[in-house]
């Protein structure tokens, strides 16, 4: 799931707001982990492929440029794209060599800016968000190894959200977003959709979170035909999949944090869950 890989992180701090404060930061170094042996297909159903993998090093971090003004980051500084080899069942005979690549994958960048005051109680705001093509693409024998999909992104997405406390000792928060993503090189325009909810238990210290993501391709780009439907990063993808990530202070800046996702419904990506852990600086 390329576009998992690509996870805005939305880490609560106290009751949530969409930006940060005028020189707070968040940052974050994260592993993710995908391995599959079936993918969806373009009609949703499941179809076995060679085994994959995607195992990938992600930096991310956010900077308070003004009160309402604030930068992110998220970069794939790492990424390792393997195929295991295929084997005769009745003999064992290697009849395709597995492959793999190293390297760089794709980075995002965005200016995030709130339409509302911090104080306010629905917190709107408006990103633009462009998606780097730093990673290689259509790689190996069969050419279904890639690190990036190979097309400029310029989405445009809008969040709301709302804090809560339920006690003093209880914090929550729940955010809702929209957005369009136009794409270069015949790949297809996106609409996108999410839901997130959290909670902070013990003053703050552990915060449990659950996300649902909905991405809907428009289908008006060129299919492309030379990546397989079992590539990560191929043309027209759909999904709605569901997750949740544990966050953790170790001390009042320094945190860990785990997580997994997976599809509930599917069209061209991968069938398997994908697993996260990192470990962040929240500089308030």
């Amino acid at each position: 799931v390329a576009d998992a890989l690509a996870e805005r992180d939305h880490l609560a701090r106290g009751l949530h707001v969409v930006t940060l404060e005028r020189g707070a930061a968040y940052l974050k170094a994260s592993a993710t982990s995908l391995r599959f042996d079936e993918h969806y297909t373009d009609s949703g159903l499941r179809d076995p492929n060679l085994t994959t993998g995607l195992h990938s090093v992600f930096f991310y971090g956010q900077y308070g440029i003004t009160d309402r003004l604030t930068g992110t980051l998220n970069a794939a500084v790492f990424s390792r794209n393997s195929v295991n080899a295929l084997a005769s069942g009745t003999t064992q005979e290697i009849l395709l060599e597995g492959e793999a690549i190293n390297g760089l994958g794709d980075a995002d960048i965005a200016l995030t800016y709130s339409l509302a005051p911090r104080e306010a109680a629905w917190p709107l705001s408006v990103s633009l968000i462009l998606g780097l093509p730093l990673g290689q693409t259509a790689a190996g024998e069969q050419g279904n190894l890639a690190l990036g999909d190979g097309e400029f992104n310029q989405q445009l997405r809008l969040d709301l959200g709302r804090g809560f406390s339920f006690a003093p000792s209880v914090q929550g928060y729940a955010t809702a977003y929209a957005g369009f993503n136009n794409r270069s090189n015949d790949f297809s325009e996106e609409l996108r959709f999410g839901l997130e909810t959290g909670a902070g238990l013990g003053n703050g210290k552990l915060w449990l979170i659950t996300r649902l993501s909905v991405l809907e391709s428009l289908k008006n780009g060129a299919t492309a035909e030379t990546v397989s439907n079992a590539s990560v990063f191929a043309n027209n993808t759909e999904f709605v999949s569901y997750g949740f990530e544990v966050n953790y202070y170790v001390t009042e800046r320094l945190g860990l944090s785990i997580g997994a996702q997976s599809v509930l419904r599917g069209e061209i990506l991968a069938a398997a869950p994908l697993y996260t852990a990192g470990v962040f600086l929240d500089l308030k």
